[in-house]
């Protein structure tokens, strides 16, 4: 897990119990040698090996107690470090070198299989580390799509990882919203710093925050969406408790928070704004090339470049429009594809118009996936995932869906978060294949799983920020909606291209917007011409693209890794070739980059020749 804010990835996965069919979750591939066969040298490497993944772990939740939380390690749950402060900076610095050196002189040869993966791993990402930190991450603390000011209101509702079940939890929340508010101090004087330099956010990403700002900024604390623990009580609070904390929040929100908010919001419209670029490309920025493929390389931890993955989103597109025009020709309609996307689009017959409709639909289709996983997998995750309304307070800005981990022991479920503000952006023929990316056996099973893995460091199980691999899991398990018996409506079929299409139109857009000079506008018609999104979503996905650079490449050079490995053991093994024993391949060691997950399918494909 990164040291740096802005690869803090909260995490998607959910998970299931299935009735008759739950397992342990796998080893990890390489059975570790046990001692007393090894020889000393190998032992006393191997000891090291794991007291520095262990300490390592230990310096790593300490400096990032947002992680702890949500894993379910309740130790720093009072903390929130000034993360893009310079003494924050200057210790990740010092303590990336420390595991950097400490790893560099161990000698990996003498590994089983399984240690040098996660050696290989742990070089791997304190390599990227250092190299990230050429790039001023911290002079653009802010933005519509993730930063810590969409996080934090979240922890607060009482329904996300920060637990409010005793006093102590209550005043430890209290605590962390007085680092929040330093935080946010820090935030404007880095952005006043990075203004000076040119390292200043697009205006399109600005006026999303400003909104997101003004939402937050309420005459007083009782207006607030952080107050909302102190309507929660637990019937077990005393009186006393209860006024003493009411009291206690009063005060914080109105003489601290609400405060800090109010400044950083004055600071973004009367100062920030005015001064925020035109320009959309990373590539605009200082460094910028070398930073937006510093970012590309991240995300698909792969070394291809922005004009081939360009290419490749072309192809991916015109492959998939000619498959939904098939669907076209299917279901008889008359008009042209355009006028397909429009009929789609624009007819009833596809939207609920009730929330609560769509919320239960997708709690029926839970049932249906789960009783057909086991066709497909003989790994499922112990813990179990729910489907919720994402909060009124953020659904305007929200995703259309998205996913939470759950803890870490399985006490607290995953959740599949559906956003009920545009019912127009929620078609039905969408809902199968948003829920096997989503939910099971898309990230719900890939992160659960990984959380569970016994033999494993811990900085694998609860890390692991490998876009390609996470999401193109994720996008690869959509694609086995026809082997679950899902897709038998061509109309549901047709969901599955267009977010199908959606990955692939990103490897056009990103590197378009990035590289290639393109507007947003530009970007926004590619879109709306070649799929069925709503205008809403279209927009909110660009102006995604344009805040997280890289991001959005992962999913589709990640899907077609997995596929195209899939078919080389499907190839290679003939009869022998079993699908459940493959998914357990891709999924015993957890999120790797796209290389060490080619190298160990191939070393399964020839064991089993």
């Amino acid at each position: 897990m990164s040291l740096r804010t802005n690869a803090l990835i909260l995490g998607f996965a959910v998970t299931m119990v299935l009735q008759g069919c739950v397992s342990a979750p796998p080893s990890p591939t390489g059975t570790k040698t046990p001692d007393a066969q090894l020889p000393a040298t190998a032992t006393d490497t191997r000891q090291r090996l794991d007291a520095l993944f262990e300490n390592y772990f230990e310096d790593n939740l300490r400096a990032n107690p947002l992680l702890a939380t949500y894993i379910g390690d309740h130790r720093y749950d009072d903390q929130l470090p000034n993360s893009i402060g310079p003494q924050y900076l200057a210790d990740a610095h010092a303590l990336n070198q420390k595991y950097l050196a400490a790893i560099r002189a161990l000698d990996p040869d003498s590994l089983s299989p399984a240690d040098r993966i996660s050696y290989d791993i742990f070089l791997y990402e304190r390599e990227r580390e250092a190299r990230g930190e050429r790039f001023p991450f911290h002079l653009l603390p802010i933005n519509q799509a993730g930063s810590l000011l969409t996080v934090m209101p979240a922890l607060g509702s009482g329904t996300s990882a920060q637990p409010f079940a005793s006093v102590a939890d209550y005043e430890h929340w209290l605590q962390r919203l007085d680092g929040l508010a330093v935080w946010m101090d820090q935030a404007v004087v880095n952005m006043r710093e990075g203004a000076t330099k040119g390292v200043v956010q697009p205006r399109a990403v600005m006026e999303k925050v400003l909104g997101q700002l003004d939402a937050m900024v309420v005459p007083q604390a009782q207006d607030s969406q952080y107050y909302a623990p102190i309507g929660k009580f637990p019937a077990s609070f005393s009186a006393a408790d209860r006024e003493r904390l009411t009291a206690e929040y009063t005060r914080t929100l109105d003489g601290t928070l609400l405060p800090a908010y109010k400044r950083l919001r004055d600071f973004v419209r009367d100062e920030y704004l005015p001064q925020s670029r035109s320009s959309v490309a990373w590539t605009a920025l200082p460094d910028g090339q070398a930073w937006y493929a510093y970012y590309v390389q991240e995300h698909t931890t792969t070394n291809l470049m922005p004009d081939e993955i360009h290419a490749l989103g072309l192809s991916e597109v015109k492959r998939i429009l000619g498959e939904m025009d098939t669907v076209r020709q299917q279901v008889g309609f008359k008009g042209d594809l355009e006028a397909f996307f429009t009929f789609l689009e624009t007819d009833p017959q596809f939207y609920f118009t009730q929330g609560s409709d769509l919320l239960a639909g997708y709690r029926m289709l839970k049932t249906r996936i789960d009783a057909a996983l086991p066709q497909l997998f003989s790994v499922f995750p112990r813990a179990d995932y729910e489907v919720r309304e994402v909060e009124a307070f953020r659904a305007q800005t929200a995703a259309g869906a998205y996913y939470q981990q759950p803890s870490a022991d399985g006490a607290r479920p995953g959740v599949f978060y559906v956003n009920t503000y545009n019912l127009k952006a929620q078609p039905k023929f969408g809902m199968e294949t948003l829920s096997l990316h989503e939910a099971a056996p898309g990230h719900h099973f890939q992160v659960s799983i990984q959380q569970e893995l016994a033999g494993v460091p811990r900085f694998r199980r609860f890390g692991g920020d490998y876009t390609a691999y996470v999401e193109g899991w994720a996008l690869y398990a959509e694609s086995l909606g026809k082997e679950l018996g899902l897709f038998t409506d061509p109309y549901q079929w047709y969901g599955r291209l267009n977010d199908e299409q959606l990955r692939a139109m990103r490897l056009v857009v990103d590197t378009g917007l990035h590289a290639k000079g393109w507007t947003r506008e530009q970007a926004i018609k590619f879109m709306l011409d070649n799929s069925t999104m709503a205008e809403s979503d279209v927009v909110s996905e660009v102006e995604r693209y344009i805040a997280w650079p890289g991001q959005a490449l992962g999913y589709k050079v990640g899907d077609l890794r997995i596929q195209g490995l899939r078919h080389r053991a499907e190839q290679a093994l003939g009869p022998k070739f079993d699908l459940r024993d493959f998914h357990r391949e891709v999924l015993s060691d957890g999120a790797v980059p796209m290389d060490v997950l080619e190298a160990k399918v191939d070393r399964w494909i020839a064991a089993r020749r």
